[in-house]
């Protein structure tokens, strides 16, 4: 019997640089002839790992050279790029072509909802991603999903079988949609085209050398392609970071197990293991640990081959970690490896960023972040940007998120909104909207538009912010509307089928951005997803609502990637897949927490993990596992800094599971590898020194700046808070309404008061009539929705007080003299206005003032200590003749309040008494004292030289639009 020929299986240990050590023996075995190398063949797991060894043949050669051809078997493009190796002369029966990814996720979609009518088409759609999700892991296994119906689970077989009604999908349907289209499952295809492969070679073997490198995909297509490369006489397979120093048992302990054959079950297999998928591979090839010997080849950027030890001691499996307390000092040494632990993300990011900067000041040095945190990726790029240092993530970033994207996202909100405030606000200043020359006057429209929108929403759609833009909206509102309106007559009506929407938003794009909407490379993606989109609409789900394609629309361009080109040659940023097989002189591993490195494990909707594993697919933590191998193939670089973060965004963060297996093996050693340096940087570089208090703000104006004319109403503002005066009055600023504002409390008492003022102008006030007009103003279109909902039954239930209670004093002999008037008197040498909202005639022949409150009235304590001397300076300016046709004594000062007391709404209040009884104001003094107080504030601040201190009597003064600007939380309290 013919002795079994070993195979030529190869392993580079974590501590090598793999793309490096590679290349180095391609040239030693095959660099000898000139033309050695190009006709050799290297199986690669991806692109990115196509571009690693390139660098690495560069690096090596330094000059020109004739490559070998760099396949990656996980390409989309498999069977192109490998080319005349599938193709014999005598032809072989072609493959179909793969459907489109796009097309199967809207078939699919369909088929969901088809299933499930009260889908809505954003949620089949998110559903279709999963189930193809499983399909490919089912193809990938190649498991056929007909056994979806034949599984006997025990007592869970009747709840499987009435979730298995949607697995008929898959089972028979899409089939069924695969046959009609004449495509098959790119999955599907790529198994084809390697056990093609596989047999091809077995049959022919190819001219050239093949070498299949740094493959750790344990299917079985990609097994049986790798044992018969192993197998081939000019053929090498060349795994990375098999640890071919684990003691025995430990090996034996990942699994996977043999069944007990009584029980019928087997150990648990330690899939979260990093050589887990490593020994899974080596089984599915035929071969053993033993055939795999040790790749001869290095290279200048290795690490020590005690790193290589130090990472596989501190991943052994969770049992066989006791051995730990037996290891020497030198045995936990981490020479070359730093630890950096940063109290927040954004200092985690400037520490890894500093790290990156650093790495520059030393020529030809390279320096690469891996870290599967996108958001930590994007702020260490923006870091970088402060130095005018480009940063590219490898990874991309998600289409939704670039310009383009939140263009497309802004339109279809604005138009799913009705065009809402807020909504159309972002749309119109998004950036590429009129970009270029026209931009700025694009922007002093829209700015314009902003100032009246500000406040309660006005009535929907693009005709209600019309109406409520009035004689105010010019030419600027007539170029908006004529872009938004085909938008709108496409949006406004309810669920449409999906291409309508999409040519809608496609036109509504250009319209607004022209060229630049799909200008770039997120540009071109954005323009491609919509062209897809709209082609494969018809298969996709029925009638979509505009809402219904904000979530579609944001849901598959997160799943776009946008890769930058052209950052610095020598800083990199890179995802876990993306960092595989690369190397540098400095390798940072950032956000070391638990569920970010590892990721914490995603559920699968469709399939459970108990019938995942009677599936024989992989168990849902197999990716920690994959994690953890990536892990310990970025820490084999010569010098790496590991980084986290005490907190994230929300919480205190846990350390992840690889930190922490770091620093239980390591010891004292791991405390000793403190990146100090780095983390004093971090606090440092924005560290502005001792805060420096600013003093409370006490302007002082000189006498001609000062106001010789105010309201009533302004009389508190300037005794309890000069501050807050001189802001208004001198420096003339105001605080704007937010966009879309719900009703406040100035707004509705602003609502009352029309109502009152209308009833009293064009009523006579006459007691039957308010009620309808109050009516009347809640059906208005502008009238806020929550405001009609919530404040209507409240506002009823006052008004019908108020009637009641002025046919009650009317009956007595009280006569309305006049409602919302408005004059004014001089005292203290300056102009003094008001406005009142009643003034009526007591039966005593003296005058009532009136003021109408939504909340509650001014405590006599507040009158008592000179503030809320509204209704007394009315008086005065009543008594000096200063409301046209109002002669008379004041005698009378009340509150009505319409806020609510006791059982019902509505209650009347007043300052003073008589008597002066309950610590109150005697009536006939009331206009005196504040004509007093006022000629007292008007000396000290008006035509006096007073500074104008900030928050001199707080509790009077609750306002805060101010407070900002006066940088009250500064000094506020600090002073005595």
């Amino acid at each position: 019997m013919a002795e079994r020929r070993r195979p030529r299986l190869y392993t580079i240990p974590a501590h090598r640089a793999f793309a490096d050590a590679l290349v180095a023996g391609l040239i030693r075995q095959h660099g000898d002839d000139l033309l050695g190398l190009a006709r050799g063949l290297v199986l690669l797991p991806n692109n990115r790992a196509k571009l690693a060894v390139t660098n690495a043949f560069v690096r090596a050669r330094g000059g020109a050279l004739v490559l070998p051809r760099l396949v990656a078997i996980g390409a989309e493009d498999l069977g192109e790029a490998i080319g005349a190796a599938l193709d014999p002369a005598d032809g072989d029966d072609p493959l179909p072509p793969a459907v489109a990814p796009l097309a199967r996720r809207m078939i699919l979609a369909r088929l969901v909802q088809e299933a499930r009518p009260s889908l809505e088409a954003a949620e089949a759609v998110r559903l279709a991603g999963e189930l193809a999700h499983t399909l490919d892991q089912l193809i990938v296994e190649e498991v056929d999903p007909a056994r979806l119906a034949s599984l006997d689970l025990g007592e869970l077989t009747d709840h499987w079988r009435a979730a298995l009604d949607l697995f008929r999908i898959v089972i028979d349907r899409w089939p069924a949609e695969l046959a009609r289209l004449g495509r098959i499952d790119a999955g599907t295809r790529r198994v084809l085209l390697l056990r093609r492969l596989a047999e091809r070679w077995r049959v022919t073997p190819p001219a050239g050398f093949v070498c299949a490198a740094g493959i750790t995909d344990a299917a079985p297509a990609v097994a049986t392609m790798l044992g018969r490369v192993a197998m081939l006489d000019n053929g090498s397979v060349v795994l990375a970071g098999l640890d071919r120093a684990m003691d025995e048992d430990e090996w034996r302990a990942l699994g996977p197990h043999q069944a007990d054959p009584v029980t019928g079950r087997a150990p648990r297999s330690i899939e979260v293991h990093p050589q887990f998928h490593l020994k899974q591979l080596l089984e599915r090839m035929g071969m053993a640990r033993d055939d795999v010997a040790t790749w001869r080849d290095g290279s200048d950027h290795d690490a020590s081959a005690a790193r290589g030890r130090t990472i596989a001691t501190a991943l052994a499996p969770a049992e066989f970690t006791a051995r730990w307390t037996e290891l020497r000092p030198q045995q936990r040494q981490l020479v070359g490896v730093r630890i950096a632990e940063l109290a927040t993300p954004a200092e985690e990011a400037q520490a890894i960023a500093l790290a990156l900067r650093e790495a520059l000041e030393v020529p030809e040095r390279t320096a690469a972040l891996v870290t599967p945190d996108r958001a930590l990726a994007r702020r260490v790029s923006a870091h970088c940007a402060r130095w005018n240092i480009a940063v590219d993530d490898s990874a991309g970033r998600p289409l939704s998120i670039s310009p383009p994207g939140t263009l497309l996202t802004a339109i279809v909100e604005a138009a799913a909104e009705d065009f809402a405030p807020l909504a159309l606000l972002t749309l119109l200043k998004h950036p590429l909207v009129r970009a270029g020359e026209r931009r700025g006057q694009w922007l002093e429209g829209v700015r314009r538009l902003d100032r009246r929108l500000r406040g309660p929403r006005p009535a929907p759609g693009l005709s209600g912010i019309e109406a409520h833009l009035g004689e105010a909206g010019g030419s600027w509102w007539r170029e908006m509307r004529d872009l938004l309106d085909p938008l709108a007559a496409v949006f406004g009506d309810g669920a449409r089928a999906l291409p309508e929407l999409i040519a809608a938003l496609r036109d509504a794009a250009t319209a607004l951005a022209g060229d630049d909407a799909w200008r770039g490379p997120a540009g071109r993606a954005a323009a491609d997803l919509l062209a897809e989109l709209e082609a494969e609409a018809l298969s996709g789900p029925r009638d979509v609502t505009p809402h219904g394609l904000v979530a579609m629309l944001r849901l598959l361009m997160d799943e776009v990637a946008i890769r930058p080109q052209g950052g610095h040659t020598r800083l990199a940023i890179y995802g876990l897949i993306e960092a595989r097989l690369q190397s540098a002189d400095l390798m940072i591993l950032g956000g070391l927490n638990e569920g970010v490195w590892p990721a914490s494990p995603a559920p699968d909707p469709w399939l459970a993990p108990r019938i995942r594993a009677a599936l024989g697919l992989p168990g849902l933590e197999r990716g920690i596992g994959v994690a953890a191998h990536d892990f310990g193939q970025a820490l084999g670089a010569r010098e790496v800094l590991i980084t986290r973060a005490r907190r994230d965004a929300r919480s205190p963060a846990i350390p992840s599971r690889l930190w922490l297996r770091l620093a239980a093996m390591a010891g004292d050693e791991f405390e000793r590898a403190r990146a100090h340096d780095v983390e004093a940087w971090t606090r440092l570089i924005d560290d502005g020194g001792t805060p420096q208090p600013a003093a409370r703000p006490a302007p002082r104006p000189a006498a001609s700046l000062r106001p010789t004319a105010m309201s009533v109403t302004q009389v508190d503002r300037l005794k309890a808070d000069p501050y807050a005066f001189y802001a208004q009055r001198i420096l003339r600023l105001a605080a704007l309404d937010p966009v879309d504002a719900d009703p406040s409390a100035a707004w509705r008492g602003t609502a009352v008061h029309d109502i009152l003022e209308a009833w009293a102008r064009d009523d006579r006030c006459r007691v039957d009539a308010l009620q309808p007009r109050a009516l009347a103003m809640l059906s208005e279109p502008t009238t806020h929705p929550l405001l009609r909902a919530l404040w209507q039954p409240r506002l009823l239930a006052a008004v019908e007080w108020i009637a009641e209670r002025m046919a009650t004093e009317q009956a007595g002999g009280r006569q309305v003299l006049a409602a919302e008037g408005k004059g004014g008197t001089t005292i203290a040498g300056i102009d003094l206005s008001g406005r009142f909202d009643r003034i009526d005639r007591l039966p005593d022949g003296t005058l009532g003032i009136v003021d109408y409150k939504t909340g509650k009235a001014p405590s006599a304590a507040a009158v008592r200590a000179g503030f809320s001397m509204q209704l007394g300076l009315l008086g005065a300016i009543a008594e000096a003749g200063g409301f046209a046709n109002i002669q008379g004594t004041a005698g009378g000062f009340e509150y009505w309040s319409l806020a609510k007391y006791r059982d019902s709404f509505g209650s009347v209040s007043t300052p003073v008494d008589p008597a002066g009884k309950n610590d109150r104001i005697v009536t006939s003094e009331f206009v005196d004292k504040a004509r007093a107080v006022f000629a007292e504030a008007a000396a000290r601040w008006l035509t006096g030289d007073e500074s104008f201190v900030a928050k001199l009597h707080p509790e009077f003064a609750p306002y805060a639009e101010y407070d900002q600007l006066m940088r009250r939380d500064e000094w506020y309290g600090r002073e005595g």
